[in-house]
């Protein structure tokens, strides 16, 4: 686990910017294709919007990239909560991707028929392979959940499936989410957490004893991958270092 700590969110987005936009081009030296994980939330779509401008959206091949999720809130593209929409306004509509390289959740169908049909899309997509994904972006909650994996759920627990739809209560609504297992398997992970109010689970989950129950971030755990956490000095400010 690799460790980066900016001054503040917008140096943080700088920083993973400059550092995804080079790992891509690295990684394209030795093949075709890239896989790319993307998150909801705040801090993604500062990172987004520098994606989408000079000099990243003409470095990076952007078609050459698959563009995949970690989550989906269920609820129609048209929401403001939905994750894709997010992403489309300020990223994917604004470079040169290539549409059937795009791979939502889809929320126009139940949730569970769509993370059937994501898991098939994934399975088919990464036959064959060591790894699944090249990069998966995630965040972390103030309750340290990641992806739609919260505290004292029941997908936490889960070991085969690649990819779970359930109804989270606190929420009122389904989320359809990849698993810790898809994720562990994938070439590298990059966390972002900014923010005070993350301070003490971040300490809690890079310092503390393992307790996926409390804290799910814990279960992303790449297995011969590469993992990294990009926290603004706020985030850090509980740990010893």
């Amino acid at each position: 686990m690799e460790l980066h700590i900016a001054k503040d969110s917008a140096q943080l987005s700088e920083n993973v910017a400059a550092w995804i936009s080079n790992y891509i081009l690295e990684v394209l030296q030795q093949q075709e294709q890239f896989t790319f994980v993307l998150s909801g939330g705040s801090t993604p779509k500062l990172l987004y919007a520098l994606l989408a401008k000079a000099p990243y959206n003409e470095m990076i091949p952007w078609e050459k990239i698959h563009f995949f999720w970690g989550d989906e809130r269920a609820v129609p593209y048209e929401d403001e909560r939905n994750n894709a929409r997010m992403a489309f306004d300020v990223l994917l509509d604004k470079v040169p991707v290539i549409a059937e390289n795009i791979h939502i959740m889809r929320t126009d169908i139940s949730p569970e028929e769509s993370a059937t049909e994501y898991e098939k899309i994934l399975k088919k997509y990464f036959k064959g392979t060591d790894t699944t994904f090249d990069l998966v972006l995630l965040g972390m909650g103030d309750d340290g959940h990641t992806l739609s994996l919260f505290p004292g759920t029941e997908v936490l627990h889960e070991k085969k499936a690649w990819v779970k739809a359930f109804f989270l209560p606190a929420q009122d609504m389904y989320r359809i989410t990849l698993t810790a297992p898809v994720v562990n398997d994938a070439a590298c992970v990059l966390f972002l957490a900014t923010g005070n109010g993350k301070a003490l689970t971040l300490k809690s989950v890079i310092e503390g004893t393992f307790d996926a129950e409390k804290y799910p971030s814990q279960l992303i755990r790449p297995q011969d991958g590469e993992l990294h956490w990009f926290v603004d000095e706020a985030a850090a400010a509980a740990m010893n270092i």
